[in-house]
């Protein structure tokens, strides 16, 4: 039998290897002949770096950046020398991680230290960048990125402007002469698993900057700043970033970086399967065995688990699904895709006990699930 083991993390308890780890001694205390077959997934946000590193060969790379403050810290990003690609997770040098909840204010932020990580990159002579987008503590459209790779945004009488949220509504026109012409050849893709728009009310202030730090006050003048930022982008580059489905992902960086870096906005986890070469490794597969803390409605917006089950449809494989906690209905667990979902939890405690005993309780669900195989070999 084939069993491919492809989970997400369980934020905060174990690692997708922790996962296959404890997946991998259930079944095979039933069937010790399995090939079983390790795909470590995520979606693209926060954490993708550690799952992704085996798979492109990389190094880590640290470089010294400005944060969100633009205080100078250490921020690392993965770079193969082999396939010259980059991958960037915005919050290494942008994330609200990085701050405390006394100094969020995405009216200050700024997204520079992730443009100066895409420059390293280029330096190293990256033909391809994947730029992670989630967690990030801005709302400046992308200023920051932009100006760390040489663009320059100038307000009244030509001054330039500091690329922060507060001030893309001072922005009068945008000089690209010294635009670093190196984003003419490299191919960049950017993980991007929202659709709001780049303003208005489903947009990236009115969703996301109360996250950030944002009064209803700010939220307002934010809003209105990408508004007028929008228009001078598309006055400069002719590109209308509202019309640009995900354009307001991170703060804006979605649709400036379709305008500054030339990027394609794509499905986080369709972009690591990609790197995983996921669908390859499944064919032949008796079953794939994913898993991620919840299970729940929001999973259906291109989460983990969702990408696993499109894969395994086109080949009409099975899932099994080993989750910390499950919020489905029958009928969505049905119209998801999911032949077997089960929650690990054994005893009712607490959070802090369920996270302790989460490997013994995946390794003892992996376990029940694979004699239930065994006794009825009808489901392979």
């Amino acid at each position: 039998m084939k069993f491919v083991v492809a989970p997400d993390k369980y934020k905060g308890s174990l690692s997708g290897a922790e996962f296959y780890d404890a997946v991998e001694h259930g079944i095979k205390r039933v069937f010790p002949n399995a090939t079983i077959i390790k795909k470590p997934l995520a979606d693209g946000g926060d954490g993708t770096i550690d799952v992704i590193r085996d798979y492109l060969k990389a190094e880590e790379i640290e470089v010294l950046v400005r944060d969100p403050l633009f205080n100078l810290i250490k921020a690392k990003y993965l770079y193969s020398e082999q396939k010259k690609t980059a991958f960037i997770e915005m919050s290494e040098a942008s994330g609200y991680r990085l701050l405390t909840n006394n100094d969020l204010n995405c009216r200050l932020t700024t997204s520079l230290g992730t443009g100066e990580l895409i420059a390293d990159a280029l330096d190293k002579g990256a033909e391809q960048i994947i730029l992670g987008i989630g967690g990030s503590a801005t709302n400046d459209g992308g200023m920051g990125i932009a100006v760390a790779l040489g663009y320059e945004f100038l307000g009244e009488k030509n001054h330039i402007l500091t690329p922060i949220g507060e001030n893309l509504i001072k922005v009068k026109t945008i000089s690209k002469a010294k635009a670093d012409k190196r984003l003419e050849k490299v191919q960049l893709k950017v993980a991007c698993d929202v659709n709001n728009p780049f303003y208005g009310p489903e947009g990236a202030a009115y969703v996301y900057a109360p996250q950030k730090g944002a009064t209803a006050e700010d939220v307002n003048f934010l809003d209105k700043g990408l508004e007028h930022f929008a228009k001078a982008l598309n006055t400069e580059f002719g590109v209308d970033v509202q019309k640009i489905p995900g354009s307001g992902a991170a703060g804006g960086v979605g649709g400036g970086s379709v305008v500054f870096l030339n990027a394609t906005l794509n499905s986080g986890i369709d972009l690591v399967k990609e790197i995983a070469d996921f669908e390859n490794a499944i064919e032949q597969a008796n079953w794939i065995i994913t898993g991620e803390g919840k299970l729940d409605n929001q999973t259906f917006s291109g989460k983990t688990i969702f990408g696993v089950v499109e894969s395994a449809k086109k080949k009409n494989i099975p899932v099994a699904a080993f989750c910390g906690a499950i919020e489905l209905t029958l009928e969505e667990q049905e119209s998801m895709g999911i032949t077997y979902a089960s929650s690990v939890l054994k005893n009712v405690g607490s959070f802090d006990e369920a996270v302790k005993s989460s490997y013994e309780n995946l390794e003892f669900a992996a376990f029940n699930f694979a004699r239930i195989l065994k006794r009825d070999i009808t489901l392979i």
